[in-house]
């Protein structure tokens, strides 16, 4: 996923439900905002999923294939999709080692709904442009440690290094402000957990 995806292009969510009008219900809800899949069912969401998903809200009471063996599977192909579960299932503990971001209790209204899809995309977003800017900043570094300050200085390349550290700087302090400090919450976590 491109570090503005959601601002560049229309990203696409797939909503997953075995109860057709609640799926339909869903997809109307965010159709105008986002490219909309609509799967009735576990397998075909296993059909559904491909690179190009960023979001997918899943049900987790559904016949033959379960949300939790969509969710299962989605992490195992490492498709790098945020993953909300919404489902009339109440959490209990089993849900700590489930690999989603974000869990709904139906019954759900639709600007919830629209909030989430919009939460998970910041925070892919801000995760994209993290990431990017460790790698880069992490080159800076490596650099300024083995070149002079003359050779720093007259390299185009450098230059053009730094400038892009400062932009994603930027971009990540626009981002952030966007995030809500759940979202915070659930970033902290998972760079604890990244790192452990």
């Amino acid at each position: 996923m491109g570090t503005d995806t959601e601002t560049t292009e229309t990203a696409t969510v797939l909503v997953v439900d075995d109860e057709r009008d609640l799926a339909d219900l869903y997809a109307a809800w965010l159709s105008q905002e986002y490219d909309v899949r609509t799967a009735y069912g576990g397998q075909a969401a296993l059909d559904a999923l491909d690179e190009d998903v960023d979001v997918a809200l899943i049900d987790r009471l559904m016949p033959q294939v379960s949300g939790d063996e969509v969710l299962e599977h989605i992490r195992e192909s490492e498709y790098d999709c945020r993953v909300s579960m919404v489902t009339a299932v109440e959490p209990d503990f089993d849900i700590i080692e489930m690999g989603f971001d974000e869990y709904i209790v139906k019954p759900i209204r639709r600007d919830d709904l629209v909030e989430v899809v919009e939460s998970l995309l910041s925070r892919s977003t801000y995760d994209a442009q993290l990431q990017e800017f460790f790698s880069l900043a992490s080159k800076r570094a490596a650099l300024q440690s083995q070149k002079s300050q003359h050779e720093l200085e007259n390299s185009e390349a450098y230059s053009d290094l730094t400038e892009r550290v400062e932009q994603l700087r930027t971009d990540l302090d626009s981002t952030a402000e966007k995030l809500s400090t759940r979202d915070f919450e659930v970033q902290l976590r998972k760079l604890n957990a990244d790192s452990a």
